[in-house]
Formats: C-alpha cells, structure tokens, sequence
C-alpha cells in the first residue's frame, strides 16, 4: 500500500544538502518457501511462455510480489514479501495453468511498499523524499530527477522541514506503470552534479551482477549487486510498477527517489520501494533513470 506518511514538522533535522543521499544496501537473502516443490530445471521453456508465465503473476494480482525473468534459470522468479499467503501462492500457480512449472517462488522478509515519508531531505506539502539526479535541458535549464509517487500529487518542493525555503515545482509525473517525476528549480540554491561527493558524468542500465551504490536521506550510503533487471512489482491498491531494476540494497521510508549509480559515476536508478530495512537488509526496486532522461529530454551534468 501507499506509505506517504505525515510527521510532525517539529523534531526534523533540517536538511540543506539536495543531492539524495545513496543507499547501496545489502539485502537479506531470498528464502525458499517451506515444503516448496524445487522445479525441473532441465525443462527449457520458450521466450513466449515466460511471457505468459509472466503476465500470470500480474493477472493474480497478489499484493506483495515482484517478478523478472532470470535468463540464467530459464524460469520467471516470483520474489513474494512476508504478506502473501500460501493460499496466494497457489493461486499465481493456478492462473500460470501449464506454465506454473515456469514460475520460481522465493521468499523475502518485510513488506514491499514505497520508500516515503513525512521527515527530511526534499519535502512536499506533507511528506519528503529523497533527490536523485540534478539534471538540465539542452537550453541549460535546471531540474532534478526523483520517483514518481513523491511528485504525484506534489507540487512546490522546499529544501527545509519547515516548508519556507523553495527549491521548485513539480514539472512532470508518472506513477504507476512507471516510477519518475522531474521537479524544475526555482529557488537559489547549490545544483552540483554529483551524487554524496561523486561527479555524474553518464548514465546507462546495468547489468545483473554490477555492484551499485544508493544515497537516500533516511538511511545514507550503502552498496549491494544488481539480482534482475525489468522487474515488475505490485505494491497494491492498483500500483503495480514494471521494467525495475531489482537489487540486493536495503533502503528504507523517505529513501524514495535516491539516486543508485555507480562508483565510475554512472548513473542508474531511482529508488522506487521494496521491503525490509537496513538493520535486516531487504530487496529494493530502482526505476531505470535512462528512461527518464528520455521521456523529459534532459541529460546528467
């Protein structure tokens, strides 16, 4: 479910640093389900049924799980949160029919759902996020990057807890199907191009197995590996997320929008959600930021 939740403005920390801090985190590892059937990986299956297979698991529409085919295993990984039941279970293998075989379930601890929250770091009418990426137009007009569900329903952004220090507006959204939203400076205020003192000088998407590192303003800098690429996720009430980098970084309520890159200065991903945090790890969700540099026309600086 949605989880912009509003604090009291009295107790936060103000924050003047706008470059989201990054959070490469490392996730607990999948638990396989108890008394699970361990498919026969020795049948091949086609590009067409991992499709379908795939888009099972999206008609089940079960709360709580996030899948990408694994070209490795020749199977689609259902990676299901601590919510969803046996019985849900059963019925993502029910509506895969003759491809259930297809599917492989893995378990992982918490809850999925969107890192945000009333609290630090850039902030809305009621709840903040976490900046991304400082981006600019080919006029050299400025912006930065951050996830969709922080700009949906967002308008002015400010750089303090106390609402009075503006930093823009919101000049762009999309939420759900895809997690990115751009907010076009206004205020005077330090736009460097880096990302927790590293300079940003590309971006690209990267591939299973790269080491990637998140800022995010709750729970800083951590680094963790790449597990899927062109996830899908469904964190309920109809938010249902696809073509999501999947990793093994932790993050946690307010880390929204963080940027993920890489240690060379790449820059790969907005924070969309996950579960778990990073005392227990958890598996995280990036939306890809080529795709939003594409769709608003803007490039790293």
């Amino acid at each position: 479910m949605r989880i912009k939740r509003t604090i009291p403005r009295s107790g936060i920390t103000r924050r003047t640093r706008l470059i989201a801090v990054s959070s490469g985190l490392v996730a607990a590892a999948a638990i396989a389900i108890p008394n699970a059937t361990a498919a026969d990986t020795s049948t091949t299956f086609s590009a067409a049924e991992l499709k379908s297979a795939s888009g099972s698991v999206l008609k089940a529409d079960i709360p709580g799980t996030a899948w990408a085919v694994d070209s490795k295993t020749n199977r689609v990984t259902v990676t299901v949160d601590s919510t969803v039941s046996q019985a849900e279970i059963a019925k993502i293998k029910e509506q895969a029919g003759s491809n259930a075989d297809a599917l492989t379930i893995k378990r992982t601890a918490g809850k999925f759902s969107k890192f945000i929250q009333g609290g630090d770091a850039i902030y809305a009418s009621s709840w903040r996020c976490s900046l991304g990426f400082n981006v600019q137009d080919s006029s050299g007009n400025q912006y930065f990057l951050t996830a969709g569900h922080c700009t949906d329903g967002a308008g002015t952004w400010y750089s303090n807890s106390g609402r009075t220090q503006v930093i823009g507006s919101t000049a762009g959204s999309s939420f759900p199907g895809n997690d990115y939203g751009i907010v076009r400076y206004s205020g005077s205020v330090s736009r460097p191009g880096t990302a927790n003192g590293v300079d940003i000088t590309r971006a690209a998407t990267p591939s299973v197995g790269t080491t990637v590192i998140r800022d995010g303003s709750t729970t800083g800098t951590h680094s963790g590996r790449v597990t899927a690429l062109n996830a899908t996720v469904n964190y309920g009430g109809g938010d249902v997320v696809g073509g999501l980098i999947q990793t093994t970084v932790c993050a946690e309520p307010g880390d929204s929008g963080g940027s993920l890159y890489g240690s060379n200065g790449t820059a790969y991903g907005l924070t969309s959600g996950g579960s778990g945090n990073c005392s227990s790890g958890g598996t995280t969700f990036f939306q890809p930021v080529t795709e939003a540099l594409s769709a608003y026309g803007v490039s790293v600086y």
